[in-house]
């Protein structure tokens, strides 16, 4: 029984033994992140030093959204990764951001300041116990002189007035640092509340013949981060061409801070499913009229049952020499564009943008201004590009400038089939545009059952600039969508007349100083007890 139990104990340490494999916490530096538009890849490296045998390697203090499928590990070395794993701990918070840190010094600096001027008022209040009980001992003495007594009597008051400011004085300065105590505290809160949070880690597997040294690149692709492209357009003038500065707005809210790292900004979407789609059989049925509930069923502000649980489910810029360009290089794919930025970064966990430029492009332009009388008496310049796919540019928010003067805000909208990116620079002040009803020859008719209604329109177009433009005049007449409704375009000025849409545009050459005026008449018959809303 005794050789049977001795035989028990040493078969369960030998077990233990076998399965027992030593943990080794490892340093792995953050390397390079690449930043999708809705969450990053970050890169890590270590050196590691393995013993001879299996090695579990722990790698913490990481982000806890990591996507476990998406952890990849390469090692180099005389040795073999078998398993990967990847856990929360819950137990172990990330570490402060420096802006954690810096407020809770100020915090302490404060709250020492307020028990140093706490101990100065207790000291304050021992002295001015000590002077009312010697002024009453001194009272009761009757062998003073009246010189002796007012001496003694213009110290006290002295030294009370003393005491009794300088309290003051403390109380005061108290009651400030505790109010910038306050304003601290409430700020600390709202920053751990959004930030404090478990942290991610990593167990990596290795086994090696003999001891042996190595590296290992570790990769993840976690959430909390993304970035969107914004552009600063500006042109000179009209005979330059057009320089866009294209600006990745980034921002990450991990947890974990990208110290000193190199960035890469792609434009894939690794959210999306990669899949082509399939279709399902359309089955079709007659229709079948809504389900009316009745109002009993309905809670106490008429919402029905489903959308109430519903409801509870869902909670003018100086002329300097503009700075180089970052060095960027431009990786085009076969369906993605990468810019891998050289200069390293630094990217706080607090969630606010940095905008890093990633791109300076300077392109040839077609300036034409545009003007469109019926909805605006201004001119907008606009800048054609041509072959616009080859410059990467994704839509986005434009800020623009002219001149070297800031001029407003557009959208560059690239999501389109046209071989022309047309970019609008904003309005011209310099060019006049007016639309007037001719009264004249704005009739109604009506000639047996029907009526016919006439109206025209008197465009001018000045060019107050000391240069020559290009300027494209736009206007419509309307459209019929009833057989019997008649519409005639009885004078264009040689203008351009798209049947499908009812648009009417000129082409117009413009001299310093020149005024140009267009005629637009256009007549609509429909029968004459019908009613048509024309104006």
């Amino acid at each position: 029984m005794k050789k049977l139990l001795i035989y028990t104990v040493s078969l369960f340490i030998t077990a233990n033994l076998l399965v027992a494999q030593p943990e080794k916490e490892i340093n792995a530096k953050m390397r390079h992140v690449t930043v999708f538009p809705d969450r990053a890849q970050i890169v890590h490296e270590a050196d590691i030093s393995l013993a001879a045998g299996k090695t579990i390697l722990k790698l913490s203090g990481l982000p806890s959204y990591i996507d476990p499928q998406g952890i990849q590990v390469k090692g180099a070395g005389d040795f073999t990764i078998l398993s990967i794993n990847f856990s929360v701990n819950y137990l172990q918070n990330l570490d402060d951001s420096p802006e954690i840190k810096l407020l809770r010094s100020q915090l302490e600096a404060l709250q020492m300041k307020v028990e140093d001027e706490n101990a100065a008022i207790s000291l304050l209040k021992e002295k001015e116990a000590f002077l009312v009980a010697n002024r009453a001992i001194l009272v009761k003495e009757t062998s003073f002189s009246v010189e002796q007594l007012k001496n003694v009597m213009e110290l006290y008051t002295s030294n009370m007035d003393q005491v009794i400011t300088t309290t003051l004085q403390k109380n005061r300065l108290i009651k400030d640092y505790k109010e910038q105590i306050e304003a601290i505290e409430q700020q600390l809160s709202d920053k751990l509340r959004n930030m404090r949070r478990p942290s991610g880690e990593i167990f990596i597997t290795v086994s090696a013949d003999r001891q042996t040294n190595g590296k290992l690149n570790i990769s993840y692709i976690t959430m909390g981060a993304g970035w969107y492209p914004s552009y600063d357009i500006r042109v000179t003038d009209i005979t330059n061409p057009v320089t866009i500065y294209y600006k990745a707005n980034v921002h990450q809210n991990t947890g974990v801070p990208w110290e000193n790292v190199t960035l890469s900004f792609s434009n894939a979407t690794p959210s999306r499913s990669g899949n082509i789609p399939t279709l399902s059989p359309w089955f079709i049925d007659y229709y079948q009229p809504p389900i009316f509930y009745h109002p009993a069923l309905y809670g106490a502000r008429g919402a029905s049952p489903m959308s109430e649980m519903i409801a509870n489910q869902e909670e003018e810029i100086p002329m300097f020499r503009r700075a180089d360009p970052i060095p960027v290089e431009k990786q085009v794919g076969q369906t993605t564009v990468t810019f891998d930025v050289s200069i390293p970064y630094t990217i706080q966990s607090d969630g606010k943008e940095q905008a890093i430029e990633i791109q300076r492009l300077t392109t040839p332009a077609d300036y034409k201004y545009v003007a469109v009388p019926k909805l605006s008496e201004s001119a907008y310049l606009s800048a054609n590009i041509v072959d616009w796919a080859q410059l990467s540019l994704q839509s986005g928010e434009a800020s623009l400038y002219f001149d070297n003067a800031f001029i407003g805000e557009t959208n560059l909208e690239v999501n389109q089939l046209k071989d022309t990116l047309t970019v609008s620079l904003g309005l011209d002040n310099s060019i006049l545009v007016k639309r007037e009803k001719r009264k004249d020859f704005t009739t109604q008719r009506v000639i047996g059952s029907n009526k016919t209604e006439t109206y025209s329109f008197l465009l001018t177009v000045r060019n107050n600039k000391s240069s020559a433009i290009k300027i494209s005049l736009q206007d419509q007449i309307p459209i019929s969508s009833n057989s019997g409704i008649t519409v005639e375009a009885v004078e264009l000025s040689g203008g351009r007349h798209n049947a499908a849409t009812g648009f009417v545009t000129w082409d117009l050459d413009l001299n310093p100083s020149e005024t140009k005026q267009i005629i637009l008449s256009y007549s609509v018959r429909y029968p004459r007890d019908r009613t048509i809303i024309l104006e």
